[in-house]
């Protein structure tokens, strides 16, 4: 089964769902020698071991490297652990807890809301210049702009800076994937380097003279550290446009190559929400998503050791039929739909909120003013597996 499981190729990576399909139904836990990795592959076992405290993102809080039967990262990784490790992503109770609540006082429901009108006025002029040129990419002319700019604006980042964070983002993003070469190790290690020493001088101009942006507000919050902001910056970044670019490059595709779904909303726009919902479960943007095992656990009768990394497939988890009806079926008015796209306890994505007003105001701006939208070609994806999306997507409009 481990042959079946190939994340380096470009093959399994454009359609892994077969396979996922043939990890389910025959090795619901599998141990995967390349990654060393327990790969979980049935919704209902992703589910319960996101929300399971034997589990965990980090195990530094309980146990050093050494005591948990790892090795530690080489020294010179030590820019990117210092900034990934300082974001609450990659943080444990208490520690996690103590972060998120700090974070979500700078990072309110009325600061997301208030962004709507900017948000949908942007998408509305990416779109329009995207259509008054007869299409192009619509990756890199609408679904990248669109997040990267909005969270810049949130952030507070001036717009003479903000061509910086895209190109920094990927390179830090690349340590995700599964066993990263040197080369792209040190790529990231420079992006962290070089946006870590531009947030800080951010941040401390900020706390000398606030102005209404995130990085003024996270600034004030007493108890949280200025290495903290940063790594709270940097995943917002991250996570916040990774995710939302991605679905817009896969949720189109799925959506051309589905004419009569795509139909189906142009006539009833109410269906939108449903079909953002759908287009995130169908073609998910973040394939797997892993945790450290702190004591031993049992999955359907294999013991998984303390010390164990195991790798939950988001992707494979969201087509399981135990779960969703017709799960390899695109269906824009599916209404039970409990997709783990944002993850799941704890760790649930504190921006979901933020890309579900980003997607909204792009898809609705693009099947309001692109109603031709046509397919060019038939897109590549990227190479890489863990973050999953298209290399670009030529359309016509």
């Amino acid at each position: 089964m481990t042959a079946v499981f190939d994340p380096w190729s470009a093959e399994f990576v454009a359609r892994p769902y077969p396979a996922y399909a043939r990890l389910r139904e025959e090795s619901p836990v599998l141990w995967f020698e390349p990654s060393r990795q327990y790969l979980i592959s049935r919704h209902e076992d992703v589910n319960a071991l996101l929300r399971d405290r034997r589990l965990g993102r980090s195990y530094l809080h309980v146990a050093t490297h050494e005591e948990m039967g790892r090795t530690a990262p080489p020294d010179y990784q030590e820019p990117f652990w210092t900034l990934n490790n300082n974001g609450m992503l990659d943080r444990e109770p208490p520690d996690h807890t103590r972060l998120r609540r700090l974070v979500s006082q700078a990072f309110t429901p009325r600061r997301v809301e208030a962004l709507r009108p900017y948000v949908q006025r942007l998408a509305d002029e990416l779109v329009d210049a995207f259509v008054a040129q007869g299409g192009g990419d619509l990756i890199a002319q609408v679904a990248e702009p669109l997040p990267v700019t909005v969270i810049a604006e949130l952030l507070g980042v001036p717009e003479a800076d903000r061509h910086l964070l895209r190109p920094w983002s990927a390179a830090i993003c690349g340590m995700y994937e599964l066993n990263p070469a040197r080369e792209t190790a040190e790529a990231a290690v420079r992006a962290s380097e070089e946006f870590t020493e531009y947030l800080r001088a951010l941040a401390r101009r900020r706390k000398e003279d606030p102005r209404d942006d995130l990085v003024s507000a996270l600034a004030a919050v007493e108890g949280l550290s200025e290495d903290e902001l940063i790594g709270t910056c940097v995943l917002l970044l991250n996570a916040g446009h990774e995710a939302t670019v991605n679905v817009t490059g896969n949720g189109w595709r799925a959506l051309l190559q589905h004419p009569e779904q795509l139909a189906k909303i142009r006539a009833n726009p109410d269906l939108l929400g449903p079909a953002i919902e759908e287009l995130m479960r169908f073609d998910t943007p973040l394939q797997m998503f892993e945790r450290w095992v702190f004591e031993d656990i049992e999955v359907h009768g294999v013991t998984i050791p303390r010390g164990s990394e195991v790798a939950l497939l988001f992707g494979s988890a969201n087509h399981d039929p135990a779960a969703f009806a017709e799960p390899e079926a695109l269906d824009v008015t599916r209404r039970d739909n409990p997709h783990i796209s944002f993850g799941a306890g704890i760790h649930y994505c504190l921006g979901a909120p933020l890309a579900r007003i980003e997607l909204t105001a792009s898809f609705g701006a693009l099947l309001a003013k692109a109603p031709g939208l046509r397919l060019v070609q038939d897109p590549l994806y990227k190479p890489g597996y863990v973050i999953r999306g298209l290399q670009s997507l030529e359309v016509s409009a």
